[in-house]
């Protein structure tokens, strides 16, 4: 994928569910991993032609883990001038040393959220991006009807009144194949992720549940998408309809 093609995915997300706004600060939540380093280039390239000014900020939660070296996207953003931080936590040290946890993922989630949002809040912004792309979206709701019973995913915009916070999703329209075509293309520096339980979690149960329905059923994911764009989620912004993105730029 082209660097212009994504920030034409990019650019219709933030138009069409109206993520920002002049003066806004923005903190994006770097993992490591080519979802987040994706989103980092789609939000530094938007904000050099989008008229509404915005700053960039990056911050990482460093969860503890032996050998876990993010240097790489501190150079990263070094070249592209985006301030950064790391959050050192315990919170590897917590979940499988002290209380030693064989389903972590949901409490993990829960502490790093707080330790990224809190400092977000430190670091003056008023916004996080996450970087939950379109077979994010049709996975946690794919999860929510097999293990909830209801039907629902992640909005492209939560206030946090707790914390005085917006969540944004900017490439909540780009597809995870578009995002591994351009980690490659642009040789993004991915750093691999050391966690024990990854690609063991209901989450990847739900990411080959829908590439099977996808490829015995072509067009289901798709499909899946605009019935979440149209079904009318509690906590969902109203759409505010835009020309249709095009497939391909050159």
């Amino acid at each position: 994928m082209q660097l212009q093609r994504l920030l034409s995915y990019t650019r219709k997300a933030v138009d069409e569910y109206n993520l920002i706004q002049e003066g806004d600060h923005i903190a994006v939540g770097i993992s490591g991993g080519k979802d987040s380093l994706t989103l980092l280039y789609a939000l530094h390239g938007l904000k050099r032609f989008y008229p509404k000014r915005f700053q960039l900020s990056a911050v990482s939660v460093d969860l503890g883990f032996d050998d876990f070296d993010l240097s790489p996207v501190q150079v990263l953003c070094k070249e592209l001038e985006i301030p950064y931080q790391i959050v050192k936590s315990d919170i590897y040290h917590i979940l499988f040393d002290i209380r030693k946890e064989s389903n972590p993922c949901s409490l993990c989630a829960k502490m790093r959220k707080g330790a990224l949002n809190q400092a977000v809040k430190e670091m003056g912004c008023n916004k996080v991006a996450y970087a939950h792309h379109k077979d994010d979206i049709v996975e946690t709701m794919l999860l929510s009807l097999i293990f909830e019973g209801r039907f629902y995913s992640f909005s492209p915009k939560t206030y946090l009144d707790r914390m005085d916070l917006t969540v944004i999703r900017p490439i909540m329209f780009v597809e995870e194949k578009d995002v591994i075509g351009f980690r490659n293309k642009y040789e993004l520096p991915v750093v691999k992720s050391k966690c024990p339980v990854d690609g063991y979690t209901k989450r990847q149960y739900a990411k080959e549940l829908l590439h099977s329905l996808d490829k015995e059923h072509p067009g289901a994911k798709e499909r899946m998408f605009h019935a979440i764009l149209n079904g009318n989620i509690k906590g969902w912004p109203e759409r505010i309809q835009i020309k249709p993105c095009p497939k391909e730029m050159s």
